[in-house]
Parts: structure tokens; sequence; C-alpha cells
């Protein structure tokens, strides 16, 4: 059985959730709809672009949501690139993970444009092959759908596998999947990431209980 780590990408590689904030907050003010931190966390934190589309824009025509969709979409990527920092310990966890050829891919809800730019920013693309975009399948998180699609693309066994993951809906989709999940506490407390089904979470990928659960996945 092959081994395996799976990756979110906002919040979770990568603190992006600032940028997201600012950027729908310009798209949607325009539109009467005020976004603040705590309303960002529970109805947009994690979603795909068409749950965010059904539960702010439902009242707009369809060609107008998905322009509103994509105004913000551009908005983040003009802020991201300018301040693209990887989650601290990420670089390392990856290369250690490439030394030992463990086999490796981002899971996101992300759209594919945002995900390719925000691992070219990273410096982290080379060490990341595979990136499944929840968005291009039937369905995406909290569907375990995109994990389990990662799983069967790499070869790997969700038993031996290691997600991580920052937002609830992430978590959610990961232990569906039958993976064990670390949370990664850069949006949410490691109490509610746990509560959702992370075995533990972590400020950051330094943290030397993720060395030593993969060590454990690889004795299976």
């Amino acid at each position: 059985m092959t081994q395996a780590l799976l990756f979110d990408l906002d919040g979770t590689l990568i603190d992006s959730d600032p940028d997201h904030l600012v950027a729908f907050q310009e798209v949607f003010a325009p539109h009467g709809i005020a976004l603040d931190h705590a309303l960002y966390t529970s109805q947009i934190m994690g979603a795909s672009n068409a749950m965010i589309g059904n539960r702010f824009l439902a009242h707009l025509p369809a060609e107008e949501r998905s322009a509103v969709l994509e105004a913000k979409e551009a908005a983040f990527r003009a802020r991201m690139s300018a301040t693209a920092t990887p989650t601290r310990g990420a670089a390392e966890l990856l290369a250690y993970a490439e030394a030992r050829g463990l086999p490796r891919a981002v899971v996101t809800n992300a759209p594919r444009a945002n995900a390719e730019k925000a691992l070219a920013a990273l410096g982290l693309a080379a060490l990341l092959p595979l990136v499944v975009i929840g968005g291009e399948l039937a369905r995406s998180k909290p569907d375990p759908l995109p994990y389990l699609t990662a799983l069967e693309l790499i070869g790997a066994s969700a038993e031996m596998a290691v997600a991580f993951e920052d937002s609830l809906s992430g978590v959610q989709a990961a232990v569906a999947a039958g993976l064990a999940v670390v949370g990664i506490s850069t949006g949410l407390s490691a109490e509610r990431l746990s509560a959702a089904g992370a075995i533990f979470a972590v400020e950051d990928f330094r943290d030397s209980r993720i060395y030593e659960l993969i060590a454990a996945k690889a004795a299976l």
C-alpha cells in the first residue's frame, strides 16, 4: 500500500484568508453585501465558488453571478502575488516527503488559476505535481470526492494517507474519505478543527507530531 500526503491550499499551505476576505468585500459591496470576518469564516471559508454564489448572489442572474465571482478571483490573485509566503514548515515537510518518495497532492476548492499561481508564487509547484480541483469534479468539499480522486490518481491507501486542512468543510471531506487529518489553525481554533474530526491541530508544519504521524502511518 502507498502512503501519501494531501494538502489543502488556502489557509493551509498559505495563509491567504485575509486576502480572500478583502477581495470578497471589494466585489460584494456594490451589491449591498456587507461581509465581515465572522461571516467569512462561517459561510465562505473552505466553500466552493458555486456554494458561495448560491449563498450570497442567488438574486443575480447566473451570468452576472459568475462575473462577480470571476472578478473576486482576479482581485485575489492580484493581491496574493505580492504577499505570498508559505505556512511555516511547509517547504521543509514537502522536502522531507520528496526525499522519502512520498506522493503528494493539493486538494482544493480553489479555481485552478488560483492554485497554479499560488504554488508558483510560493515556490512549491515542483514539490506538489498533482492538483485536484473540487470545482472540476461532480462534487467539491465537503464531499469526500476530491480526496478520493486524489487517492485514486496517486494509487494510495486512505488508511496510510494524511491530509492537512484548515476549514470545517475540508476536515469533514477528508475524514469522510477515510483519512487521518491534521488541522492547521490559521483561521479556526484547534478545538473547532478537532471537533470536526482532525486528530490534532497545529499552528504550522513545524510541529513534531506531524512527522511522528507520518512515521506511524508508514509502519502500518
